[in-house]
C-alpha cells in the first residue's frame, strides 16, 4: 500500500510564525490541552515537534553491533495548524503578528513577532 508523499516547500517559501524554543498550547488532537516547547521546527512540511508530547512507540530492528532492537518512544510532528503560541509575558495562547520594530544597540528596524493580545514583542529563544 503505497502512500502519496506531501511535495516539500523550497526552505525560502516555507515561513512559520512558532519556532524552536516557543512554549506552545495543543489545540486538536490526542494531546489536546496540554502545553509543551517545541524542540523542533520544520517549516517545509508546515510541523513542529514538542518534546514529551504526540509519543509513539516504535518498534526497532537491530542493526548488527551498533544498534540495540526493541520498542521506543518517539515525539512525532504536529501540524502547525494544531498548536498555538503561548505568549511568555501574558500566559496566553495567542495568535501572532508581525511588526516593525527599532531593536538592539543600533536601533535598526527589525520584524518582529508581537503578541496580539498584550502587544509585547516574543522573544526568539533560539537566539539568546
Amino acid at each position: 500500500m503505497a502512500t502519496k508523499q506531501k511535495e516539500k516547500k523550497p526552505l525560502h517559501l516555507a515561513k512559520m510564525n512558532i519556532k524552536k524554543g516557543d512554549t506552545v498550547l495543543i489545540i486538536a488532537g490526542k494531546d489536546r490541552g496540554k502545553e509543551g516547547m517545541v524542540s523542533r521546527a520544520l517549516p517545509q512540511v508546515n510541523k513542529v515537534i514538542v518534546e514529551g508530547l504526540n509519543v509513539v512507540k516504535k518498534h526497532i530492528r537491530p542493526q548488527g553491533q551498533t544498534r540495540q532492537g526493541g520498542i521506543i518512544e518517539k515525539a512525532m510532528p504536529l501540524n502547525v495548524s494544531n498548536v498555538m503560541l503561548k505568549c511568555p509575558e501574558c500566559g496566553e495562547p495567542t495568535r501572532v503578528a508581525h511588526d516593525r520594530r527599532p531593536m538592539g544597540e543600533d536601533k535598526k528596524v527589525r520584524v518582529v513577532r508581537v503578541c496580539k493580545k498584550c502587544q509585547k514583542v516574543i522573544a526568539d529563544r533560539a537566539k539568546e
